[in-house]
């Protein structure tokens, strides 16, 4: 498990409990070591995430608004790996893929990197990834959130312009039939436009937690891309390809 999947759970954790001990993360996480965990609690007081306490436990930092996002999204780790199981899938030999930030995203990335294809992404959890690999991995550079772990802004878009890709892999925070696909942030929008623009076939990973929920920046229309998820909609169904695990 690497370093990013580890913080997520436990601050998944700490939303279900709000302060926990070390010990307490330990039996939760019984294969990683204690000084392990240690690095990783040090790791999301730096990027203000947690806050420890004295006596060994941890809790919440309460004003940190991302947080939650990211909290959220470690509930559905079991959606996101049917999704990924899916998703690579859909990848042949030799293709060059692009594989977005996020969580959904990060758990497809654990299986390409074993094909014998190439990764270009923007999502920082790839620089966690260490040992032999059979991917060639190209993580491309620009404004680096710490919170979400992605690459935005003028260098990425600059990159991303001049690329083209057999499989794109989105995330996304929510699909609604009115609204089409949504994101909270206007950087990653246009990141993930560009790569739309510059794919052959495009797929949106959304967990069926954000169906018929609208973000605050429109993505793109219900067009133009196969929604990869844990489950099947009849309403979106009507208006986009779903690929599900019972499909």
């Amino acid at each position: 498990m690497i370093p990013f999947e580890r913080q997520q759970l436990i601050l998944k954790y700490l939303g279900e409990t709000n302060i926990l001990k070390l010990e307490d993360i330990q039996e939760l996480l019984p294969d990683t070591s204690v000084s392990t965990l240690r690095r990783d609690l040090k790791e999301l007081e730096k990027q203000g995430r947690v806050e420890l306490l004295a006596g060994g436990a941890v809790r919440l930092h309460a004003v940190s608004h991302e947080l939650g996002v990211m909290v959220t999204g470690a509930l559905h780790a079991a959606e996101k790996e049917l999704m990924a199981q899916i998703a690579v899938n859909q990848v042949a030999d030799g293709d060059t893929v692009y594989l977005d930030s996020g969580t959904s995203c990060t758990a497809l990335l654990r299986h390409l990197i074993d094909r014998d294809v190439t990764i270009y992404t923007a999502n920082g959890s790839a620089c966690y990834i260490t040992g032999d690999m059979r991917a060639q991995l190209i993580v491309i550079g620009g404004s680096y959130n710490p919170h979400t772990l992605s690459m935005t802004g003028p260098i990425t878009e600059g990159v991303l312009q001049d690329l083209y890709f057999d499989k794109a892999f989105v995330g996304v925070n929510a699909v609604s039939v009115d609204r089409g696909v949504t994101n909270p942030t206007y950087d990653e929008v246009i990141k993930k436009r560009l790569v739309k623009q510059n794919s052959s076939s495009t797929y949106v990973l959304c967990d069926s937690s954000k169906f018929h929920r609208v973000s605050n920046v429109r993505v793109f229309g219900l067009e133009g891309f196969t929604l990869i998820s844990d489950a099947a909609d009849d309403r979106l169904g009507r208006y986009v390809e779903m690929l599900t695990p019972d499909a």
